[in-house]
């Protein structure tokens, strides 16, 4: 597995697990589903479970697997939920999950100073609505960060 060096760190990618909010989601599941793609193992760093618990993914010295041509240079976060029941991108995320996004965006800030704090869907030619809201609005309106 190839290692993800933290000065490298650009970015810290926020996504969505694209699940509906009364699918139990959490980091267990989601690498099953990654690994019947092919992959490894899970492709984020972090899942946020609906009630809030961060669950650890990949180690944070190993690269992931969550935005294409970006992976050897950020760090995945990923929320429960995202979608509503007709499967449509939605904000749907609890205040709990919010919280808890706070905070770990805080810690990996610290640990990666340099890094940009965005949605996967800001990224070029991402053609999702991952993570289904705008992440540097809600960090602007939040007063979470403002780089």
């Amino acid at each position: 597995m190839a290692l993800l060096k933290p000065e490298a760190v650009e970015y810290i990618a926020v996504h969505c697990s694209a699940t509906q909010p009364k699918a139990e989601i959490d980091a267990k599941a989601i690498d099953r589903m990654h690994r019947l793609l092919g992959w490894s193992k899970i492709g984020y760093h972090f899942v946020i479970k609906r009630d809030g618990t961060v669950e650890k993914g990949r180690e944070l010295n190993e690269v992931g697997a969550h935005v294409l041509n970006y992976n050897s240079k950020s760090i995945g976060i990923c929320l429960a939920g995202g979608v509503n029941d007709k499967l449509k991108a939605e904000n749907n995320f609890t205040d709990d999950q919010f919280h808890a996004l706070a905070l770990l965006l805080q810690e990996m800030q610290a640990k990666f100073p340099k890094a940009v704090i965005q949605g996967h869907r800001d990224f070029p030619n991402v053609a999702k609505d991952c993570p289904c809201f705008d992440v540097r609005q809600w960090m602007s309106e939040t007063g979470v960060f403002v780089k």
